[in-house]
């Protein structure tokens, strides 16, 4: 299995159980001219800027110094090329979710909530992939079909940071860069690159991408609950990250989709 700082394994011992029997078994804070945004008729900003701004900004330097530590976590550095997708066309895209400030809102009151619980997060997560062995396909080995732990071990980490990111909720052009990126990740354009990964799968399939919101969305509800919030606040957040998840599966799917017709 892969190993992080200290020799400590990026892959819990659960993971490794469940993987392993499987296998055998077969932004900135969003302004007044932020795409879709522009217009607002609730004058919510001021006072979501005046709260995010300053804290938020100077929380998130020291994450930003830790997540550049990520092996193949290339936000923000001129190894990302520039979405094909535009802030104006995410701006509608927004739109179209009903995504607004207050889910901002909520995903940046959700950080707080989940940075402690990541770890606890990904057992849950992996653990459902492992138990399905056609989500497991795509981190099997190429030449005896076994589980690649560097692979899952470095995908953890990266994934580990993508749900801090979710909770950030900036949403500049590096964000959308970075997401085109990881869509690439996961189409065959890239699929297995960032690990040197030998692995059996070329491609994630398409026909799970949107599915798993489902399941990575209800299992993370729980979690939003463990820190003393209102149910209101809960459901707030909870609503938010679903909304979150449909717009970065939808920019994902970009590679996937016929050229002129995303």
């Amino acid at each position: 299995a892969a190993r992080g700082a200290g020799g400590r394994s990026l892959l819990s011992a659960r993971d490794k159980r469940r993987f392993t029997n499987c296998a055998l078994s077969g932004n900135r804070p969003i302004n007044s001219a932020a795409p879709g945004f522009s217009g607002c008729s609730q004058p919510v900003r001021c006072r979501h800027a005046m709260m995010y701004e300053s804290g938020h900004r100077n929380k998130m330097k020291g994450v930003s110094r830790m997540s550049q530590q990520i092996p193949g976590y290339t936000h923000g550095t001129s190894a990302v090329a520039k979405s094909p997708v535009s802030l104006a066309d995410f701006g509608l895209m927004q739109k179209s979710a009903l995504f607004g400030e207050e889910d901002v809102k909520y995903l940046r009151l959700s950080h707080d909530v989940v940075k402690d619980q990541v770890e606890a997060i990904l057992d849950v997560w992996y653990g459902f992939v492992g138990s399905q062995p056609h989500l497991l396909q795509s981190f099997l080995g190429k030449n005896d079909g076994k589980p690649l732990g560097d692979y899952l071990g470095g995908v953890r980490k990266r994934f580990g940071q993508w749900i801090l990111d979710t909770a950030r909720a900036e949403y500049d052009q590096k964000w959308l860069d970075y997401q085109h990126e990881i869509g690439l990740r996961h189409h065959r354009t890239k699929k297995n690159q960032t690990d040197g990964a030998a692995s059996s799968a070329a491609i994630v399939p398409f026909r799970d991408l949107f599915a798993l919101i489902f399941p990575v969305t209800v299992t993370l509800k729980p979690f939003l609950a463990k820190k003393g919030h209102s149910a209101e606040d809960v459901e707030k957040m909870y609503a938010a990250w679903v909304k979150s998840c449909l717009l970065q599966i939808t920019l994902w799917s970009h590679p996937y989709v016929k050229a002129g017709d995303f």
